[in-house]
């Protein structure tokens, strides 16, 4: 359960933004200047307007601005800095950061609280960043943090905020009102939507000068001699708005402007027959379809490459009579070109399109290798911010190799949980395809993939999810993951996706299409989301299930990657969150959030025979669900899977602490289950503390026998393993567990990166143990008496014993999990010779097993010879 994840997450509500163009027109030149907000109540203020690379000034953050995440943490804040020079390459391109670490905090960027929210900032730019002579800093780059990071205050859409700075002793001018947020590329924000309307226009210039406002070229206002000039614009036309500023001393002229658009009447009208929705291309792909999904808004723009990132009339969008969503069909495209695109809607959010299939991030791309993602499209850096949507309607096709791939039988099923960033040094699509030849010698049947689809950052768990259609470029391209998916299916091995529905976090469209920025959730209206979670232990913003639009977007969700990636499953992660019987959000309510739920049970029914409706043969529906057993049960039976997770049972055991070992809930029928397949039992998950390293540095001891030693440790978990895969039904086991990884979860913060271990491969024990896997798997996958429901357990004392009665061939396991010796004594279900698989030897059984058994002792024995 995903009760733990420390993920960075914010309240998104985007503020208007437009291009905005800064022209400096000294002798013949123009050069683009940036402005800032300085008004009172802004969410950065300067103490003066024009701050330069060499002056010492004051800045003051508004907590409760911008995306607000810092508006309710107590505590100190610090400013995460850097600066833009002339030799950066990008806006993530911050030279001369004070703080590298994001998690521990820095002395020198500790702000001062001055009351209501605000924290002010005193320094001298070249000083305090030590940037050398001849380098010329552009912009100050900062976003604010608590002390862990964990909470993080930027722009209303996320990004980055920068303050630029000035030439001393030049002529500057800019705008105070309206407001400015400070964006790499600033815009204002206009709250005027029609004709008629006013707005109040403030600039101020660096100097005395002759100050002009026009709008649209006309005359708004003139002042001489002064460094600050204000009027009143009032719009009579639709269509795009011009207002300028000039500023003229002596020799040097310079301006300043911003655009923004007056819009028309929206035209209703019905969505084009087959229109899909996002983007539906007709015409060879000449044309393209835009569709989204947004009732009860005022108007949209479809913005973007193909008109320059302009809010044109030509570009205003129809709505559909039932006025939930907005269309448009644009023309005169290229196919074979790539193009990057938004949704502005009501003249102040700006979005990307819940369904595209790929994202260009400001501030996250810069971190992907090329050699992972050849040919990233750039960013539109300066006439846009957020995160935007990209569409070409040429790709290239993926050509399948493996069509009719055959799933493995849910009850052989061995599961493999990887995460691509902490499995391989260059955890990327193709890499892992290159190296499945560890897997495949292990002998695992299916491999389940950590959360691929977008989610914010690039060094994630991936349980932040943010756009569900698009693969997430850190791990490499879309051809590459089914180039991989078909690949595994060439060696007889299953995909499962981890699957995020419970919730999604700010960066998410829908998340932001109704959000109350005030409050810092989902607003009451929001077709999709809880205003508040309903269930303990959410994280980010919580899915109603219940909602018709969200079973909608799920079942898209659902569809597009069983058909166009061909996954053979889904582990849905905090399945028990689709509920709307309000159980609190804290621990005390964690029991009646587990109990029976009929709600909740009829929203798992209809999503699981959605899936059968698409794929009727053995997919994989597994859920992390943890309520109880009658439900789960109810569940299994229409053939759902459910993690069962034993760590803390099989761990104690592994550790060689008796008492609290009782391994008997990893046998289905203890749940009440009558078929095995429904219970995927596994020791470890990504969730939990790594087994080896709690056998390192709390394992049990008696006399020379030290479960702390690294010999004894892996030999215990050869010992859990054993049993582990002996017991029937399908089993999952965590990556490098098969080599005894002993890193702590915690290292480097519970979610952050862990060191990629391939070394452990040259360690003869750490191998052996591995190879103990190996055989194990194989006995599981291939004989059927692994399969057997016919199962007699003793898994509560200090020996244990598994017996399994299949119609061939009968098993024995057996073992001693104290670190003292101990004898077994176990009742056999016939009578003969038995070999022992661990040892080789042959067995006669006459009456009852009994034996002196060494601590960690262990035996598989069997009636007839094991198919391997």
């Amino acid at each position: 359960m995903k009760q733990m994840k420390n993920i960075i997450f914010y309240g998104m509500f985007l503020a208007f933004l437009f291009t905005a163009c800064k022209k400096d027109a000294i002798n013949g030149n123009t050069e683009e200047k940036p402005s800032t907000a300085v008004t009172e109540g802004a969410l950065i203020s300067l103490e003066t307007d024009f701050p330069s690379e060499n002056q010492a000034f004051t800045f003051i953050y508004d907590a409760g601005k911008g995306n607000g995440g810092l508006k309710s943490v107590s505590g100190d804040i610090y400013v995460h800095t850097g600066v833009i020079t002339d030799k950066s390459t990008s806006p993530s391109d911050w030279k001369y950061v004070k703080n590298s670490n994001f998690t521990q905090p820095v002395a020198a960027t500790k702000m001062t609280a001055v009351g209501g929210g605000k924290y002010k900032f005193t320094l001298n730019p070249r000083e305090f960043y030590a940037v050398p002579a001849g380098e010329k800093i552009l912009k100050l780059a900062m976003v604010f943090r608590n002390a862990d990071g964990s909470s993080v205050g930027r722009n209303s859409d996320n990004s980055d905020i920068y303050i630029p700075l000035y030439e001393a002793d030049k002529l500057h001018v800019k705008f105070l009102n309206p407001a400015f947020e400070p964006f790499y590329t600033p815009a204002p924000a206009v709250k005027i939507t029609m004709v008629g309307q006013e707005l109040a226009v403030t600039a101020v210039s660096s100097k005395a000068a002759n100050l002009t406002l026009q709008l649209n070229g006309n005359p708004l206002g003139n002042a001489a001699n002064t460094n600050k000039i204000s009027a009143t614009a009032k719009i009579t036309a639709t269509g795009k708005q011009l207002i300028t500023v000039t500023a003229s001393s002596g020799a040097e002229t310079t301006n300043a402007s911003f655009e923004f658009i007056i819009n028309g009447a929206v035209e209703t009208a019905a969505l084009p027959a087959g229109a899909k929705d996002g983007i539906t291309f007709i015409n060879g792909g000449r044309s393209a379809i835009f569709n989204l999904f947004a009732p009860n808004k005022q108007f949209a723009y479809l913005i973007g490459d193909f008109n320059n990132w302009q809010t044109e009339q030509t570009y205003f969008m129809k709505k559909t009579p039932d006025g939930s969503r907005w269309w448009i069909q644009v023309d005169n495209l290229d196919p074979n070109v790539e193009y990057a695109y938004q949704f502005l809607v009501d003249g102040n959010l700006r979005i990307a399109d819940p369904y595209c299939e790929k994202v260009l991030d400001p501030q996250q791309d810069a971190g992907i290798p090329f050699i992972t993602y050849p040919n990233l499209k750039t960013y539109p850096t300066g006439k846009t911010t957020g995160i935007v949507s990209v569409f070409k309607a040429n790709q290239t096709a993926y050509t399948w190799r493996n069509a009719s791939f055959t799933r493995p039988d849910k009850n052989k099923l061995v599961i493999y949980e990887l995460h691509l960033r902490d499995f391989l040094e260059q955890g990327d699509y193709q890499t892992l395809k290159d190296t499945l030849d560890y897997l495949s010698r292990l002998g695992v049947n299916a491999i389940e993939f950590m959360p691929l689809n977008e989610f914010e950052g690039n060094s994630s768990w991936g349980y932040n999810p943010s756009f569900y259609f698009a693969v997430d470029k850190f791990y490499g391209t879309k051809n590459a993951l089914k180039a991989l998916i078909d690949e595994c299916h060439g060696r007889g091995m299953a995909v499962i996706l981890d699957m995020v529905l419970n919730h999604s976090f700010g960066q998410s469209p829908m998340v932001q299409l109704y959000f109350d920025q005030a409050a810092g959730k989902p607003s009451t209206n929001n077709p999709w989301f809880n205003t508040d979670a309903r269930h303990p232990f959410n994280v980010g913003y919580d899915f109603n299930h219940e909602s018709e639009a969200t079973q909608y977007f799920s079942k898209n969700v659902l569809k597009f990657w069983m058909q166009e990636f061909k996954v053979d499953g889904f582990r849905f992660d905090l399945s028990k969150g689709f509920t709307q019987k309000n159980s609190g959000t804290t621990e005390s309510g964690v029991g009646a959030w587990s109990a029976y739920d009929a709600s909740r049970v009829a929203i798992w029914k209809n999503y699981n025979n959605y899936m059968k409706s698409l794929d009727a043969n053995n997919f994989y529906v597994i859920l992390e669900h943890f309520a109880v057993d009658l439900e789960e049960k109810e569940l299994a039976d229409e053939g759902m899977m459910f993690w069962n997770n034993m760590n803390h049972a099989f761990t104690e055991a592994s550790m060689g602490f008796v008492a609290t070992s009782d391994l008997s809930r990893a046998v289905a029928s203890t749940h009440g289950f009558t078929q095995t397949a429904g219970l995927v039992t596994y020791m470890e998950s990504h969730d939990e503390e790594r087994m080896m390293y709690k056998n390192l540095q709390f394992g049990n001891t008696s006399g020379a026998y030290n479960v702390k030693d690294l010999a004894t440790a892996l030999k215990r978990q050869e010992l859990v393993a054993a049993f582990l895969f002996a017991i029937p039904g399908p089993k999952m086991l965590w990556q490098f567990g098969e080599l005894g990884y002993d890193i702590s979860i915690n290292q480097n913060g519970r979610t952050g990166e862990k060191p990629v271990l391939w070394t452990y491969n040259s360690n003869a024990q750490r191998k052996a143990l591995y190879n103990r896997f190996a055989q194990f798997i194989k006995l599981k996958t291939k004989n059927d008496v692994f399969n057997t429901t016919n199962v007699q357990y003793a898994l509560g004392g200090a020996v244990k014993s598994v017996v399994l009665n299949g119609q061939n061939n009968r098993v024995v396991v057996v073992g001693n999990f104290d670190v003292i010796t101990r004898n077994a004594n176990v009742e056999f279900p016939t009578t003969g010779q038995w070999k022992d698989f661990i040892s080789g030897e042959t067995i006669t059984i006459t009456g009852n097993y009994t034996k002196s058994l060494a601590p960690g002792e262990y035996h598989i024995y069997s009636t007839n010879s094991f198919i391997q």
